[in-house]
Order: C-alpha cells, then structure tokens, then sequence
C-alpha cells in the first residue's frame, strides 16, 4: 500500500497493551506504536507508566549536568538571533576584549577547569547509559518488544521532549526505537505548534527518525488554515513523517484535499480508532454477523482508499501512506492486513516465505485469513495446509515449533514472508528433519550446526573440543587470528584470514551458548543507535594482544 511498495496496517498501542498475554502477538506485523502513558494501565503486573516517569528523569538529569539547573530553557527566536547578528564592529572588538583576557588567566584555571568539564563529561555519559538500559528494560521486559526486529514508535510529549533537552529522544532511539513520535502536549493552538517545533528543534536527531503527529487540515479556511498550513511546512524542517488522524467518515475525496498539505513529507501515516472496525468474530468459528461483515466491508473499503491515495501521491509522499489502528484485536489486524494485499491464485491462499530472522529460506507454505490472524494470536508459525484442509499451526505434532517475529509483505504485494526462529530437539523445518526444505545449510549456519554437535558429541582428536576445553588456546588463537586478518592485504589472504576468524569466533560463541542470531539480533538493534563513540582504539586492550602475541613468538 503506497509508494510503489506495499505496506501493511499497524497497531498502535494507547489504550492497550503490547504484551502477548493482553492483546496477542500484534506487533509481529513488523511496526508498531506505543503511547508510553497509558498503554500499561490495565496490565495489572505491570508499572510501566512509573519506569517511563524514571526515564524521563534521568534523562532531565544528563540535560542538566554542568548547567544552571534553576535557569528555564528559552527557545531561541528569530529576531534575538538577527539583533545578535547585528551587533556590528563594536560587538566583535569586546568579544575579542573578552577572549585576550580569558587567555591571560587560563593557565592558572585550565587544571580546575578540565577537572571540571571532564567531571561533568563522565556525569552526563553515566546518565546516558542509565537511561538507555532503563529504556532498553522497559521496552524489551516490560512492553515485552524485540526492537531488534519491529520498528517501534515511541509517542514523546513535546513537553518532556523540551524538559530534557532532546535527551529523552536519543534515549529511545538508542536503546532501539525506530522513530519518536512529536505530540502536543495541549489541544491544537498557535501555542502548541510552537510548543512542538521548539521540541523538534531540540530533538537533533535526523529528520527520517521524526514524527510529527497533528490532525488532519480539511475543514478549516481562512487564517485558521494558512496558520496550520504554515505550521506544517516548518515541521517538515525537521520531520519526514507526518502522522495525521482521520474519521471513520473520511471518503476519498476528503482525504486527497487533505493530502494537499502534506506533499513536504516524505511519508504520511494515517491512523484511526480500530474500534471503529471491531469485530466479535474468533478465528475458530466460521459463523458472522450482519456486524462482523459489515465491519470487515468497511475495513476493506478504508484500506482500499487509503491504496488509491498513496497512488495519486507517489511523486509526493515518495514513501508511501501507510495506516494505523489504535488499539486493534488480532482479528482486526489479521483483516487489515489481509485486504492490504492480494493473491491470483483460486483459493485465495496467500504465497508465503518461512525464513530465519537473518533472512535464510526455510520453506515454502501459504497463509489464509484465518491463519494469519491465528499467528497474530498465539506468536507461532500458523499456516494454511492444502492437503488438511485447515489451519496449520507448525510443531503441534512434531514437536519443531517456531517462534514468530514478524510479517512482512513482499514489494508487489502477493507473497507473504513469515519470518521465525526454528524451534525443536534438533530444529528442523522440513519432514525430512533438516533445518530447510533444500537440504542441509551451508557456509556459517553449516558451521554453526557442526560446532554444536562438536559440543556434544567430539570424535577424538577434535581439535574443535580441545578449544571448547582450553580456554587460554582459545584466547591466544582468537588474538593471533585477528592479528593476521589485520596484517592481510591481497583480496584471497584476507578472505583466507576471515574465515579463520570466524571459525575461532564462533567456536566461542558455541561454547557460551551463542547463536548466530542472538549476534544478529545486537547488529540490528545497533543500526538504531544515534549517539556514536569515536571508536578509538584501547591502548590496554592492545597491549594485552600484544602480549599474548609475544608469548605465542617466544614459545
């Protein structure tokens, strides 16, 4: 749906919670929102809107390290910085006044000083990395979200935006938010507005991990409408979302009027109450009601709309309209997402991918309604078997269950791609009792398998079990490997060299229970990150290689 791709409808949590055991495995279709405020008021083990309050703080406390924590935080207008700027000659000779003095004075305060800015340099780092982890457990133990794989939105007041001096945003990013979403703290006025640029202007984040959320302009005129349409331009300044709320009443031809005012915005999200749409139906019964279908009509019929607008607006809105429910069922969702797409087939079944998280194909199946709405449900692999006639929820009768992680809809919109983690004694997707339908992995999968069984089971003279027994080998070969691809430079020594890192790396990684993906799942959560270190190299670090490296020469 929208922008020469197809996307699917997404939750968004207000009123509701994300965790399976409240509303089933809604986020799995890859994107989800999250109003940290309410969201976790009915879930009665949970205090998630007392850890957000502690986040905020802390993220209030790294803003005010080695500042005047009485002093208010002004924005910074136009006309200020313009009468600054015109200061003229006079203004520029005291600065320089100024800084001869400075100069004369520092060597006696440049000890005191760098004491102090070092001080408050490790202060606010120390509050940073307690705010990310705090953040990170909030998300992951309490919201229950694997941010490693679902984009999550995270909706930010601009309030606490402007209290924290943006540090609540890198927060979240950091810790694996995908985008933060701008919200007026107050209704809709001149002053809010103002309130939410002031919040985007001192987010400093990229643009793309904005979103700026307000209602949508149709209706208005005169002032009232230019002022909002003023406003909106600004905020594409900073933002390249646009997040805008519709009615249920809202035909087509509303929303293209609408659609006018967001052509600064490279993607728009359309979201609108799911109850809207809700439907009593449970995915075991095939009986409906003159309510049910009448729903499910309407949810189709939006979703369509939705479709022909992004179309009229791809020059525009280059990536796409996208649609969220607030506080949907799984049933709701599996619908949604079912009428995003489409099928040529007679039977109406749905082409669908397995993969792993990494991306490696396990299988071809197909997907119903039904069976997408019964993943939605249990976050397993639900398929449609042809030969049964029926569901398929994969691992009831071999006992290979899978984990489901997310949903994903291909370009073109008729094949679906259900991507998982392979449960089982020996995990295996195929009736053959191989991980893949084509047989046994190759490469650092292949790997992977023969240094678990190593683990278990090493014939004799394995020199993979003598690493799993010697610790100190293990860290030598580790070191010396690394050096060696270090030292490499023709193409053929250096693939040369990174396969035995590899081998060396996985080894112990086998060896603490590590898995290929559980590495991948930190590369994709570090993808997130918008507060980088310099990289530096650590002189302690590479004086213990070196030593290691000078005992391995001596011996």
């Amino acid at each position: 749906m929208g922008g020469g791709k197809t996307y699917v409808p997404y939750p968004t949590f207000n009123q509701s919670s994300p965790r399976p055991s409240s509303t089933g495995f809604l986020s799995a279709v890859g994107r989800c929102r999250i109003h940290p405020k309410s969201c976790c008021l009915n879930d009665d083990d949970s205090n998630g809107t007392d850890e957000f309050d502690a986040i905020l703080k802390k993220a209030i406390e790294q803003s005010q390290v080695g500042q005047n924590i009485s002093a208010p935080i002004v924005p910074v207008k136009k006309n200020s910085l313009m009468a600054a700027a015109m200061g003229g000659a006079a203004a520029r000779k005291r600065k320089e006044e100024e800084r001869k003095k400075k100069e004369e004075t520092a060597t006696n305060t440049n000890k005191k000083t760098d004491t102090k800015e070092d001080t408050d340099k490790k202060l606010k780092k120390k509050y940073m990395k307690e705010g990310i982890a705090m953040a990170q457990s909030y998300l992951s133990n309490t919201l229950m979200l694997d941010t490693s794989i679902v984009d999550v939105e995270i909706v930010l007041e601009c309030s606490a935006i402007i209290q924290s001096d943006g540090c609540i945003v890198s927060c979240f990013l950091d810790a694996g938010c995908d985008k933060i979403v701008v919200a007026a703290t107050t209704a809709d006025s001149s002053t809010s507005q103002e309130l939410v640029l002031q919040a985007l202007g001192v987010a400093r984040v990229p643009e793309e991990r904005l979103i700026v959320e307000m209602a949508h302009t149709n209706g208005t005129s005169g002032k009232s409408n230019d002022s909002k349409l003023a406003y909106i331009s600004r905020a594409a300044n900073y933002a390249s979302t646009l997040s805008v709320t519709i009615s249920k009443n809202d035909s087509l031809s509303t929303l293209v009027t609408a659609s006018k005012n967001w052509v600064n915005f490279s993607s728009v999200i359309l979201q609108i109450n799911a109850s809207n749409y809700t439907s009593d139906t449970t995915s075991d019964t095939d009986s409906t009601t003159t309510d049910d279908t009448n729903n499910k009509d309407n949810l189709t019929n939006l979703v369509q709309i939705i479709a022909q607008l992004s179309n009229k607006n791809t020059t525009t809105n280059t990536h796409g309209i996208l649609l969220t429910l607030t506080d949907p069922t799984a049933q709701t969702l599996g619908h949604a997402t079912t009428s995003s797409i489409r099928t040529d087939r007679p039977d109406n079944l749905y082409t669908t991918v397995v993969t792993t998280r990494s991306n490696e194909a396990l299988g071809l199946v197909y997907s119903s309604a039904q069976s997408i709405i019964a993943a939605l449900e249990c976050g397993r692999g639900v398929y449609y078997s042809r030969s049964r006639n029926g569901l398929w929820r994969k691992g009831d009768t071999s006992g290979n269950f899978q984990t489901l992680h997310r949903i994903d809809v291909d370009c073109d919109g008729d094949a679906l791609r259900f991507m998982v983690t392979q449960r089982g004694d020996v995990p295996a997707f195929c009736h053959l009792e191989t991980l893949t339908c084509w047989g046994p992995p190759q490469g650092v999968r292949h790997l992977e398998q023969t240094l678990n069984a190593r683990l278990i089971d090493a014939p004799e003279g394995s020199y993979t079990k003598r690493l799993f027994e010697d610790n100190q080998l293990l860290r030598d070969k580790l070191v010396e490997e690394a050096q060696e691809l270090a030292e490499a430079e023709e193409p053929q020594h250096v693939a040369e060299e990174l396969a035995d890192v590899l081998y060396f790396a996985m080894v112990k990684a086998a060896k603490a229970g590590v898995s290929l993906d559980d590495a991948i799942v930190e590369l994709d959560k570090r993808r997130r990150k918008v507060t980088r270190r310099k990289g530096d190299s650590k002189a302690f670090r590479i004086a213990a290689g070196d030593a290691i490296l000078k005992k391995n020469q001596e011996s």
